[in-house]
C-alpha cells in the first residue's frame, strides 16, 4: 500500500466511526486532523528552543511547551465527540491563548509568537464560517486579556531581542508552512465547489430540458390515445354492419353441398370482424383509460351469479384445446358494489388466455372474498397447467402490446393488450393483478379489487394512482 494511502487510512482512524459525512465534509476533517498532527510537529522546535534559551525555564516556559504538546489532543476530541465545530473552537482558543500567552512572557509586542495569533483568527473564520460573531468575540476577549495583563504588570524581560530573533525565524518559517498548506487546501476546495456548481447547473438544465420533453411526450400519448378513441369508435360501426350482415346472410340463406364454399366464406368473414371487433374494442378501452376518460358503472350484483355467467361463457374457448374447466366458488359470497362489466371483461381476459396457452390440461378458476380491516376484497383467481413464464419475462405481460416474447406471439398469436388492460381497468377498482409461474408448469394470476366501493368514487385516475393502487393490492 502506498505510504499516502497509509497515511490517508491513520488520519481516518480519527474520524468518527458513524459520522455521515459529505465529500467536502470529510475533506474538511481529514484536513482538521492532519494539521492537528502535523502543526504541533512544527511547533517543537520552539519548544526546544525556548527550554535551552530560558536562563530559568519555569513557569512561562512549561505552559507554551504543554500548550503546544496539546495540540496533539485534539484529533482525540473529535473522534470523542464527533463534533467538528467544538474541536476546531478549543483548538482556535487554545491557539489564541498561546501565542498571547507566549508574547507576553517572551518578548512582548514584538514576540514571535505575534503572528500564531493572526492564524487564530483566520482557523476561526475557516472552520467556524457559520458563526462569525462568536470567533470576534472570543478574539476580542483574548486581547482585552493581553492588554490588561500588560497594563497591570508591564511585560517580563525574560530573554533578550537578540535571543527572540532565532525564535521568530523559526516561528515564521513554521506558519509559513502551515498556512501554505491551508491555502493550498482552501484553493482545492474553491475550486472542487466551483466544479460542482457547474455539474449542478448542467443538471438543473438537463432536468429542465427533460420536464420540456416529458411534459410534450405526456401531450403527444394523450393526442394519441384521444385520437385511437375516436378512431376505435369510428371503426366499430363498419365492423358491426359486416358482422351483422354476415350473421344475416348466415341465417337466411340456404346452403346445399355445391355453396359449402360460400359458407365457409361468410364464417371466416363473421369470425374475423369478431376478431377484429374485440381489437378494437381493447384499443378504445385502452385508450379511455389512458386519456382519462374512463368511466366506471358501479352497481350491486351477486359475486356467485357472476361467476356463473362467466363460466358459461368461457366453456366454449376452454373446450377448444381440449381443457377442462374446475370452478372453485363457494357459495354465500355475496353483493357486491363495484363496475361488473369490467371485472368481468379482466376475468373472461385471463381464462381466455389460460384457454389458449394450454393444451389438454386443466384451467382452475376460484373466487373468494376476503375481509380486512380496511374493507372487503374480491380474490379471483385462475390458474392453468400451460406453458408457464420465465421470472424475466413476468415483467412485460402488463405492459401495452407486451408479450412474453416473440415465440409466443407468433405461435398463439394475439396483441398483448389483454392483461395490459385488465391490469388498468383493475386499478380503476381500487385493486390489481398479481402472477406467479414457472415454465412448464403453469401460471396463476389472482385479481384482488374492492368489494364494495362508494359510489361517489372518483372514476377518473391518473397514472400515477391507478400504479399505486396496484402496488397496494399486490401488497393485502
Amino acid at each position: 500500500m502506498p505510504i499516502w494511502q497509509q497515511l490517508l487510512k491513520f488520519i481516518d482512524w480519527f474520524i468518527p466511526a458513524g459520522a455521515k459525512l459529505e465529500r467536502s465534509e470529510r475533506k474538511l476533517a481529514q484536513n482538521f486532523v492532519f494539521t492537528h498532527l502535523f502543526g504541533p510537529a512544527l511547533s517543537q522546535s520552539i519548544s526546544v528552543f525556548l527550554y535551552l534559551s530560558d536562563p530559568h525555564p519555569g513557569f512561562a516556559c512549561w505552559t507554551v511547551i504543554v500548550c503546544i504538546w496539546l495540540f496533539w489532543t485534539l484529533p482525540f476530541v473529535y473522534k470523542k465527540t464527533g463534533n467538528l465545530q467544538l474541536s476546531a473552537l478549543v483548538s482556535v482558543e487554545l491557539l489564541a491563548c498561546t501565542s498571547l500567552f507566549g508574547a507576553y512572557y517572551y518578548g512582548g509586542v514584538s514576540s514571535p509568537f505575534l503572528p500564531w495569533l493572526l492564524i487564530s483568527l483566520l482557523l476561526g473564520f475557516f472552520y467556524l464560517s457559520e458563526r462569525p460573531i462568536l470567533v470576534l468575540g472570543l478574539f476580542t476577549f483574548n486581547i482585552l486579556g493581553f492588554v490588561l495583563a500588560f497594563l497591570l504588570w508591564g511585560f517580563p524581560d525574560r530573554l533578550s531581542y537578540g535571543q527572540l530573533s532565532m525564535v521568530g525565524w523559526i516561528s515564521i518559517l513554521s506558519a509559513t508552512i502551515y498556512m501554505s498548506w491551508m491555502a493550498i487546501y482552501y484553493a482545492n476546495m474553491t475550486t472542487m465547489r466551483s466544479e460542482l456548481e457547474i455539474e449542478a447547473e448542467r443538471h438543473r438544465e438537463t432536468g429542465i430540458r427533460l420536464r420540456a420533453a416529458k411534459d410534450m411526450a405526456d401531450k403527444a400519448n394523450r393526442a394519441k390515445s384521444i385520437f385511437l378513441a375516436k378512431m376505435s369508435h369510428e371503426l366499430r360501426t363498419p365492423l358491426n354492419a359486416v358482422i351483422g350482415f354476415s350473421e344475416i346472410l348466415l341465417d337466411e340463406v340456404e346452403f346445399d353441398g355445391k355453396d359449402s364454399r360460400k359458407k365457409m366464406d361468410l364464417e371466416r368473414i363473421n369470425s374475423a370482424g369478431k376478431h377484429l371487433l374485440s381489437l378494437v374494442t381493447d384499443v378504445l378501452d385502452l385508450s379511455k383509460i389512458e386519456s382519462n376518460h374512463i368511466d366506471l358503472r358501479i352497481e350491486q350484483f351477486d359475486l356467485n351469479e357472476m361467476i356463473r355467467e362467466v363460466v358459461a361463457t368461457a366453456e366454449p374457448m376452454v373446450a377448444e384445446n381440449e381443457n377442462k374447466l374446475v370452478v372453485k366458488s363457494p357459495n354465500g359470497l355475496g353483493i357486491v358494489l363495484t363496475d361488473q362489466t369490467k371485472l368481468r371483461q379482466a376475468v373472461l381476459n385471463l381464462l381466455s388466455n389460460a384457454a389458449k396457452f394450454t393444451q389438454e390440461g386443466t384451467i382452475a378458476l376460484s373466487a373468494q372474498r376476503r375481509k380486512r380491516e380496511a374493507g372487503d376484497w374480491i380474490e379471483i383467481q385462475v390458474q392453468d397447467t400451460g406453458i408457464g413464464i420465465t421470472e424475466a419475462e413476468i415483467g412485460k405481460l402488463f405492459q401495452n402490446f407486451g408479450q412474453a416474447n416473440r415465440s409466443t406471439s407468433s405461435k398463439y398469436g394475439g396483441t398483448g393488450l389483454g392483461l395490459a388492460l385488465s391490469q388498468k381497468l383493475c386499478a380503476l377498482m381500487g385493486g390489481g393483478i398479481s402472477v406467479s409461474s414457472e415454465v412448464g408448469q403453469g401460471s396463476c394470476f389472482t385479481i384482488r379489487v374492492l368489494a364494495w366501493m362508494p359510489e361517489q368514487q372518483q372514476i377518473h385516475e391518473d397514472h400515477s394512482t391507478s400504479l399505486s393502487m396496484i402496488a397496494n393490492a399486490v401488497a393485502v
